[in-house]
């Protein structure tokens, strides 16, 4: 099946770049471009594309703009592509918000060193955002349905969703009280999900929390601030050296793994960069392993949206030292790879929706 891509950038040079890069494999047809974000919302509704690249800077409309116009017109898969400044990961993290899925970086030596991984890599994302749409195009199917049916019982107020499946054990106060460390993973869809839970947290929740987002360097610093905005606890990028502390997150820092060592009467955050080999940084293995071998309490770890198998080792390591995991559920990620992977491999002690997740989140002390 040939995916149709709408490449949206104000520069010819890019354009021409990435289509020569996704249709160097016969599986891609780049079918128009846009040269701003204007363009960008015409040529979506009249093409019809499966996927959409999208720059963030560019004229008569920026890309953030171009996406919630898609999003609420004629939902499609996007992908942002991204500077690697500050200013572009706040920007990025604004386009996710809006709707896109995922992001990489604009230039090709800033995903990855070597050109041939770097132009592969730029493929098989677009590849996993574009198999959204055939999720996308079911929602928006059942939405405009919703719609157009006809109410039987006008009189009647709506009932309110079911958060909570009534086969699905709660998190009780007696669950909680076991509790001395929160660790929350995602991938692909994350910045958005993580958001939804963790505004959740009471203020006075008395637990540490770890976070791991595959990110880059410098989003990694605009995400934890951002949650900072608008959590009730505490957020910040992690640094080495960092004591754990209750109720305040750390948030592994993009081309670092995070790892823990217990210091004197405390437990301390360990960073150090990336290896050879490793594929993600930060890990979610990598902490996971890490607390397993040296964490003595109990542990909550929750893996959330993503793609890849990212967290499933050291989960096996996790469960065998006693902790809880829990898995976000396929009808509610963005891309069900990391939690599916846990499921699969029945190491979910309890498999939730997001919002199930958050409503969880609530009851955190």
């Amino acid at each position: 099946m040939t995916i149709r891509v709408l490449i949206v950038d104000d520069s010819s040079f890019i354009c021409k770049r990435v289509r020569e890069i996704l249709e160097e494999d016969q599986e891609f047809k780049v079918i128009g471009f846009a040269h701003n974000g204007r363009e960008a919302v015409e040529l979506a509704a009249s093409l019809h594309p499966d996927v959409i690249t999208m720059d963030v800077e560019m004229p008569v409309m920026d890309g953030i703009t171009a996406v919630k116009k898609i999003m609420d017109t004629r939902p499609c898969p996007i992908l942002m592509f991204s500077a690697m400044t500050q200013v572009g990961a706040k920007a990025t993290l604004d386009a996710l918000h809006a709707g896109a899925i995922d992001f990489l970086p604009k230039q090709l030596e800033d995903i990855d060193a070597n050109r041939d991984t770097a132009r592969y890599l730029l493929r098989y994302r677009v590849r996993t955002v574009a198999a959204q749409a055939v999720r996308m195009s079911a929602r928006t199917t059942t939405a405009l349905a919703a719609e157009q049916r006809p109410a039987l019982n006008a009189e009647k107020p709506a009932a309110k969703p079911v958060l909570e499946s009534a086969t699905r054990p709660k998190l009780s106060s007696s669950d909680n009280s076991k509790i001395n460390l929160l660790v929350v993973a995602a991938s692909t869809g994350g910045p958005v999900a993580m958001q939804h839970v963790l505004s959740k947290i009471p203020a006075n929740c008395s637990m540490p929390i770890l976070l791991v987002q595959h990110m880059p360097p410098n989003f990694t610093k605009s995400f934890a601030d951002r949650l900072n905005l608008l959590c009730n606890i505490t957020v910040r990028e992690a640094q080495d050296g960092d004591v754990l502390q209750p109720g305040t997150a750390l948030l592994g820092p993009g081309a670092m793994q995070m790892q823990i060592k217990q210091g004197a009467g405390t437990w301390q955050i360990a960073l150090r960069p990336k290896q050879m080999g490793e594929i993600y940084s930060p890990s979610v293995d990598i902490t996971f392993c890490s607390l397993a071998e040296v964490f003595s309490g109990h542990v909550l770890a929750v893996v959330l949206t993503g793609m890849g198998a990212d967290g499933k080792a050291g989960a096996i390591k996790l469960r065998q030292r006693g902790a809880q995991i829990w898995a976000q559920d396929e009808a509610t990620s963005t891309i069900y790879g990391m939690p599916k992977a846990i499921a699969e491999a029945g190491l979910a002690d309890r498999i939730y929706s997001l919002d199930e997740i958050a409503n969880q989140f609530k009851k955190l002390q």
